[in-house]
């Protein structure tokens, strides 16, 4: 799996004029589900995005989490992010899970966050959409949860 954390002061997605999810202060997250994901990433990347500590504390560090500061999370499903771009000038999604294994483990991810007491929006998976956010420092990281390497 591989997410991208943007930290935020306000998002929002948008389908067909369609407001689906917005948040204030917090992260936005982009979230790609590859080929070979199971629950067990999806448990172990939603952990690693509840106590990434990007938020700023009272000396300007980035030392809290947004279970620390009780941020709000928007999480937008991208299968872009699974594209392989190193050959030709066209990209090839052939990493990217198919819908009917993706969808799982996005849902997965979402209800796993908000098990640990975070507030979620989400986008609708699969569906054509449009994110705004204003972008707080620019602060963006990208993680990534790879399934165990076959033995």
């Amino acid at each position: 799996m591989r997410a991208v954390l943007q930290r935020v002061t306000r998002a929002e997605v948008r389908s067909e004029g369609e407001l689906l999810g917005r948040v204030g202060p917090g992260m936005l997250v982009l979230l790609g589900v590859l080929r070979g994901d199971r629950a067990e990433e999806a448990r172990a990347l939603a952990d690693k995005v509840a106590l990434f500590r990007f938020f700023r504390d009272a000396e300007d560090k980035m030392n809290r989490s947004a279970l620390d500061c009780g941020a709000e999370v928007l999480v937008v499903s991208q299968f872009t992010l699974a594209a392989d771009g190193r050959k030709g000038r066209r990209p090839s999604f052939d990493r990217a899970a198919p819908p009917a294994e993706a969808e799982p483990l996005y849902e997965l991810f979402v209800l796993e966050l908000r098990a640990r007491g975070l507030r979620v929006e989400t986008g609708r998976f699969g569906a054509r959409m449009e994110v705004e956010l204003v972008n707080d420092g620019p602060v963006t990281f990208v993680l990534d949860e790879e399934p165990p390497t076959p033995v």
